[in-house]
């Protein structure tokens, strides 16, 4: 098998150091770091002497090439040693100097590439390969060798994580410090650790993507074959960008975010404690699985709040079979045979390995938690030791919640020695197993490939796109009520009728026509937002209401916006379905991602609701479908108070549409349906 193009900078055969004359801290961590690694391939050391500086060889010349330089050195010493480095064909480099700015960045950049080398840094912590015994860079001691591995743009969270792993004995494949000027950028480090027979599971610490074709590809490739864990800074940036529509104002990055790694097929975590909690799982030997929980216990109280916090984290609790429930009746008498399955507070290690092992064996069970509160009686440490002995015999995840302080602390170390994920409270534990459900959940979107075209009637799009060249053509970027529903239309989206009336007895003979209750708007190329100007009035009942009103919105609006373009109102039917639900689907544009889909509650207190699921087209049916499961509008889109449910497969096949409108007017930036009546 061929080696991959990043192997030198990973599984380099021979290594470079390149240290300067002057004692850094750097330099002294890196060479504490080899010293104490045990990196089997020929190791070179030079120095960097003088001003301008000069490089001294401390082996035979004729040693032959490096194929990783490893430059501990700052400012133009780092240039001078990565070009030293290129002539001697070194094939990778990691240059370690923190503090550099831009221009040295480029200016190293630009010696890599000339030298056609592989370059990680400036400005980074390095790596550390511990399957080969390479500590190559200032993260840490070497960590002991496992299947996990970290991918991090911060140096300090490297450090750290690399400081827990050691006190956690928990072992990594490779550990990824990725400098904020690094020419390797993270997706090519995932294309190697998706190919990495030494990783099976990657933790990534993320604040930033710079180019987002290359991550997204990179990352699908990596979570196709293994689990991917991603922790991302940047939640709630400050500020906001001006946007025309509630769409575009509701939908921020990390909205955005969010619906890219889950097409992606990754898992996002929300804090560090989350992160750690998965790398213990991970560490050990389950995979990834559904989202169905079971609970054993010695006590009522921490089974109900695990059993809150797996509803508030979406997961389901098992339900136990008939055959499960006779076999627990029958082999613990006097308990209840319900999930959570509460033993009693003398429950003892007999009962709890019984326990477990039962409703690991029901086929509606994902995952069984298991919580020890140390009450009187209770023998943690028998519990234990019986636990670690059966493990091996239980194939679905196991997790265990030793609760308390000094009592339990060394039994809790032994657990996890045993390659069992311990916690010391119930909420982390049941976060540890929703994240890795996730995964599996997040396989099926992985597995989604939409075309731009759904199976549907085929759309006008030569006449969408001549509608929106013509708008275009008179310098307008906002489309009109009745340019917009001509637009709608051509893809075969179902919409009020609409007639303009530029009168007042114009307005009056249009309502007739299409009969009464109707609503009025005010039509003008400028006004996106019509009802904070006074732009749209509801339930007109007769002529007299429609005569008036259409006096008053004019001189409202025209007082309001009076720099606006006022081309009469727009007259259509009231909705003559007084069961029907306000949703709302928009669609925005990130600046890194591109155009997304929204959906959620829609109606005049849009922005009030918050309510939105963001999705990335394309679409089919079963994306459409869990974006609407998503929302919190979906709860009320069954039997509610009496009404009946909503045609949900419709309100698919619309958001099927809008898909197509997405993929084949790219001149869409943001649009508005609100509301969608269902």
């Amino acid at each position: 098998m061929d080696r991959h193009y990043l192997a030198p900078l990973f599984d380099p055969r021979s290594v470079a150091v390149y240290l300067p004359s002057t004692d850094r801290a750097e330099a002294r961590s890196l060479v504490r770091g080899l010293a104490g690694s045990h990196f089997a391939g020929r190791l070179v050391r030079y120095t960097l002497v003088g001003e301008p500086p000069v490089v001294v060889e401390h082996s035979d010349p004729a040693a032959g090439e490096q194929e990783l330089a490893l430059i501990a050195a700052t400012g133009q010493a780092a240039v001078v040693a990565l070009e030293h480095a290129g002539q001697r064909r070194a094939r990778a480099a990691i240059v370690l100097a923190s503090g550099s700015d831009a221009a040295l960045a480029e200016e190293l950049a630009a010696v890599a590439r000339r030298f056609r080398m592989h370059l990680l840094g400036p400005n980074t912590l390095g790596l550390q390969r511990p399957g080969i015994g390479l500590n190559a860079g200032v993260t840490g001691a070497l960590l002991p060798a496992g299947r996990l591995a970290l991918v991090s743009q911060s140096g300090a969270l490297t450090s750290s994580i690399v400081d827990w792993a050691s006190a956690a004995v928990v072992g990594f494949s490779a550990v990824v410090a990725i400098g904020s000027h690094a020419s390797t950028d993270i997706a090519e480090v995932l294309d190697f650790l998706a190919a990495d027979s030494e990783t099976h599971s990657i933790l990534i610490y993320l604040e930033g993507v710079r180019e987002a074709r290359g991550f997204m590809s990179a990352l699908r490739t990596a979570a196709r074959v293994k689990p991917v864990i991603v922790l991302k800074s940047g939640r709630h940036p400050p500020g906001s960008r001006v946007a025309l529509t509630h769409s575009g104002a509701m939908i921020g990055a990390d909205d955005v975010f969010d619906a890219a790694l889950r097409r992606a097929g990754a898992v996002r975590v929300d804090t560090l404690v989350q992160l750690f909690s998965a790398a213990r799982c991970l560490a050990s030997r389950y995979r990834p699985c559904g989202n169905r929980l079971a609970i054993v216990t010695n006590g009522g109280g921490p089974a109900v709040l695990a059993a809150d916090y797996a509803h508030v984290k979406r997961l389901a609790l098992a339900d136990f079979s008939a055959k499960t429930r006779h076999a627990l009746r029958d082999a613990l008498p006097g308990i209840n045979p319900e999930n959570p399955l509460d033993l009693g507070e003398e429950a003892s290690a007999e009962a709890y390995v019984l326990a477990t092992r039962l409703a690991s064996q029901d086929a509606g069970v994902d995952g069984v938690l298991v919580i020890l509160s140390p009450k009187p009686g209770a023998d943690p440490n028998a519990v234990a030791a019986a636990a670690m002995w059966h493990a091996p015999e239980i194939a679905k995840p196991v997790f265990a919640c030793w609760m308390g302080g000094p009592r339990v602390e060394t039994t809790r170390e032994g657990i996890n020695t045993a390659g069992i994920p311990v916690f010391r409270l119930p909420e982390p534990a049941v976060d540890a197993f929703a994240n890795i459900a996730s995964f599996y959940q997040n396989q099926q979107f992985l597995l989604q490939t939409p075309p731009p075209l759904s199976e549907q009637r085929q759309p006008d799009i030569e006449g969408a796109r001549i509608l929106i060249e013509s708008v275009l053509a008179e310098r307008r970027k906002v489309l009109t009520e009745m340019e917009s529903k001509a637009l709608l239309s051509a893809f075969h989206i179902p919409v009020t009728k609409t007639i303009v009336a530029r009168q007042a007895t114009e307005a009056i003979m249009i309502a007739e026509l299409l009969g009464f209750p109707v609503a009025m708007k005010i039509n003008s190329p400028d006004i996106s937002h019509k009802s904070d100007v006074g732009g749209v009035s509801l339930n007109l009942r007769n002529a007299q209401e429609v005569r008036d009103t259409y006096g008053e919105m004019l001189v409202e609006v025209a007082a309001r916006r009076p720099e606006a373009r006022l081309d009469g109102v727009a007259i259509q039917n009231m909705s003559a379905k007084p069961e029907g639900r306000e949703i709302y689907i928009g669609v925005a544009s990130d600046p890194l991602f591109g155009p997304v889909i929204t959906f959620g509650a829609g109606g005049r207190m849009i922005e009030l609701f918050a309510d939105r699921s963001v999705e990335l087209p394309p679409l089919n049916q079963f994306l459409a479908a869990r974006m609407i499961q998503r929302s919190r509008v979906a709860t009320i889109l069954g039997e509610f108070h009496g009404m009946p449910p909503v045609a949900v497969t419709a309100l698919e096949k619309l958001l099927l549409r809008v898909s197509e409108m997405v993929c084949e007017l790219p001149w869409l930036r943001e649009m508005d349906l609100n509301p969608v009546i269902v």
